[in-house]
């Protein structure tokens, strides 16, 4: 899957920015072992200039209200699947950040939001702008379970739409002798807090209270590390610093409090932390719905002293820290003496913070996210058929395959929407016809195609000769117009018989269809062309789900597979795992049929070759987030140029059916989206943004050519279309029954837990 995030990011200092990157990173890179990508849109002020790292795409400078439309364009194209925005009102720009909605207005993927800041008393913009948000968004994530129930009493955000996941924390370890002694703070007790430095922090309360505790302790010192907020220090210039450091003066208190007004890296702030006793948050009010100073502070396992407000209420609860009043500094001084007179329990303090900690380390918290994620995509698929989204599919109809087929077969070309007769029948469009109607009949219940089925096995039963081989074409006169057909069109009749023999209506179509597949059995092992070898793997992966105890053809499977395997292996390199020097016709037909494979012999090395090959498929056909599929003028040479028209109809399919037995296998919810992005090939989301669907003879055209459509309708580009469309109804249909049984398992659990 890839993420498109927006947020403020490092070096950019800011707490989103460290969330920002926080986040890419758990969900995006190797913390999780994951597969995902992404990027960055990086939020500037107007006279800040950073230098990015390469994951950021894209700024957007925070005034400039056309670059958040730009930037929506940027993100719809970049084949991102959902965006991440990271919201504080602070960080964007116009009034009380409204310019965000010009971005999210304009998006097309999902989103899904995480709130830094909830207010349960909005200004009425605030309250307009938070309600658009969070109604555009697929999911509103809070790091607060209180955020819950402003979001829903005051800004009507559904419940079921809300998910809480804790903020998150790096997962670092030191030992705290060792870092004091590298700060040469090893005879020292030491109170930390740490953070951009603004009046509503309420520093001055934590110091008021060190004299009464020096009196007792005087090897304590103070330490308050972070610097004034950049936007405090652009109002108001370092009065509140200089505010600060004569309190300090004032209580005599320069030897026991430090205030370096420093930006501190996150590992030298982690060692900090480890480094400290007890780590104190004195905010002055209540509405503080999330700290990341207080959830980096119980992560690293500090005894945590905090005044009451929201965030803390709730993080510090059974024991994990203590509560002091707002601006109570003598409360705070006992609290501090306490703990400092009595080593065990501040040490079971601390056991208790790391304990609780390890819950939200960033490895743990981006899993959250990316799970979270999966079932928002889940819930858009059965809600409102997000991949599988029906209502734009057109209707069903077997109108120009009807036009197409006589009593003999189906024709292979036409001019247009009209069968042209000169160029008579092929093996290869018989076969796939009859996968067709068989496939029409177990989908859609279609008894009209079920009537084709007689005449494509008669043109198969009539092309076959006694050796086991097929002939290939027929001319419109009833003349064979070859002895032997290609390996191509064997292979594509195997298939389609395998297929019937796993799927037949009646006994009389299995009959026949299994006397010409034992008869064409002689021919497997025979065959040299890697699609030949591949669609017939296919054939008999079909052929054993009706004869699982066949051990002879089941060995057969597994010779012909190590074929492929043995192909992909001498000619993959690093940078090109795929069977041959070169990408041509019918590509995904080569990892499918191994996939096919996989789920009767389970062997490792045939799935790692189904699924390496697939992914570099992927990357050569997905790069701009739809199908484009490798053209037939002049294909794609290793270390050459890929060919981009002359687009074949039957390579999408091919995908379509890739990806939907790589969901089948893996239950990767993002091969369904491939899988519909597939299908939109035919109806426009390719290249040229052009449909090869004809709503009006309801035949798809021949290809995508550079100058546009190949207008000509045969057969082989309608049999691709229809089939595709039978597929994405088929596993629209599987998908839903899966959804369906796997939550009514998860009530069947909730129920037996209870």
């Amino acid at each position: 899957m890839k993420f498109a995030y927006i947020g403020t990011y490092p070096p950019r200092e800011c707490g989103i920015g460290s969330f920002t990157s926080d986040l890419y990173h758990s969900m995006v890179g190797d913390i999780n072992q994951n597969k995902n990508e992404g990027f960055i849109v990086a939020m500037n002020n107007s006279d800040e200039k950073h230098l990015y790292p390469r994951e950021v795409k894209l700024t957007i400078q925070q005034e400039n209200r056309n670059e958040y439309i730009a930037a929506a364009k940027h993100i719809n194209k970049s084949g991102a699947d959902v965006c991440i925005l990271q919201h504080e009102f602070g960080i964007f720009g116009g009034r009380s950040g409204v310019y965000i909605l010009s971005l999210l207005h304009r998006l097309k993927i999902h989103l899904v939001v995480t709130l830094h800041t909830i207010s349960n008393n909005p200004s009425y913009t605030e309250k307009a702008i938070l309600k658009d948000i969070c109604k555009m968004a697929n999911v509103v994530i809070v790091m607060n379970l209180k955020a819950i129930d402003f979001l829903n009493d005051i800004y009507d955000v559904p419940r079921e739409k809300i998910a809480f996941i804790e903020h998150g924390v790096p997962d670092f370890h030191f030992d705290q002798k060792t870092i004091k002694k590298e700060f040469k703070l090893e005879k020292k007790k030491v109170i930390l807090t740490f953070g951009f430095l603004s009046r509503n922090k309420g520093i001055e309360v934590a110091i008021k209270a060190m004299p009464k505790l020096v009196k007792k302790h005087p090897n304590v010192i103070y330490l308050v590390l972070g610097k004034i907020h950049p936007s405090v220090m652009r109002a108001s210039g370092d009065e509140y610093l200089q505010y600060l450091r004569q309190l300090v003066k004032s209580l005599s208190l320069e030897d026991h409090v430090i205030i370096p007004n420093e930006y501190v890296p996150q590992e030298d702030l982690f060692k900090y932390l480890y480094a400290s006793d007890i780590y104190i948050t004195p905010y002055n009010n209540e509405a503080q719905i999330t700290s990341g100073t207080l959830s980096y502070a119980v992560g690293a396992g500090c005894a945590v002293i905090s005044t009451p407000y929201w965030h803390a209420t709730e993080l510090l609860a059974n024991g994990v820290g203590r509560l002091f009043d707002f601006h109570n500094s003598n409360q705070l001084s006992d609290i501090l003496i306490e703990l400092l007179d009595e080593p065990e329990t501040l040490n079971a303090m601390r056991k208790k913070a790391y304990e609780y900690g390890r819950k939200f380390t960033w490895p743990e918290i981006g899993a959250k996210y990316n799970k979270q994620v999966f079932n928002t995509l889940q819930d858009e698929i059965e809600n409102k058929g997000q991949y599988f989204d029906i209502l734009v599919m057109p209707p069903f109809s077997l109108k120009h395959i009807n036009r197409l087929t006589d009593n003999t077969g189906i024709m292979q070309h036409a001019k247009f929407g009209i069968p042209n007769l000169k160029h008579g029948y092929c093996l290869d469009d018989n076969a796939r016809a009859l996968l067709m109607a068989l496939l029409a009949f177990k989908v859609k219940n279609n008894y009209k195609a079920l009537e084709f089925c007689p005449i494509y096995l008669s043109y198969i039963q009539y092309m076959q000769n006694e050796n086991g081989t097929f002939r290939n074409f027929l001319s419109f006169d009833r003349s064979f117009l070859d002895e032997v057909g290609s390996e191509d069109s064997f292979g594509r009749t195997i298939w389609a018989l395998g297929y019937l023999l796993a799927n037949s209506p009646n006994a009389s179509y299995y009959e026949s269809g299994r006397s010409m597949f034992l008869k064409a059995v002689p021919i497997f092992e025979k065959l040299k062309s890697v699609r030949s070898i591949a669609n017939t793997i296919i054939g008999i992966s079909y052929y054993l789900q009706r004869n699982p105890s066949d051990d002879s053809m089941t060995e057969l499977l597994s010779r012909l597979s190590v074929k492929l395997v043995e192909s992909y292996e001498e000619n993959s390199s690093d940078n090109w795992r795929w069977f041959e020097p070169f990408l041509t016709y019918d590509n995904a037909m080569l990892p499918l049929a191994l996939l096919h494979s996989t789920e009767i012999h389970n062997d490792d090395r045939i799935r790692k070759t189904a699924f390496r090959s697939m992914e570099f498929l992927i990357s050569k056909t997905f790069s701009n987030g739809y199908l484009s599929i490798i053209g037939s003028d002049g294909w794609y040479e290793k270390d050459g140029k890929r060919a981009t028209f002359a687009q074949q109809p039957l390579d999408a399919m091919a995908m379509i059916l890739l990806f939907k037995q790589a969901f089948k296998i893996k239950k990767d919810i993002e091969y369904l989206n491939k899988l519909f992005k597939s299908y939109m090939w035919f109806h426009g989301e390719n290249d040229l943004r052009i449909s090869l669907y004809d709503s009006e003879t309801n035949g798809c055209c021949d290809g995508l050519e550079s100058y546009g459509v190949n207008r000509n309708q045969g057969a082989e580009s309608t049999l691709a279309y229809v089939i595709s469309h039978l597929i994405v109804l088929q596993a629209h249909k599987d998908f839903n029954r899966e959804l369906f049984a796997q939550k009514r398992s998860s009530t069947k659990n909730v129920r037996e837990f209870n």
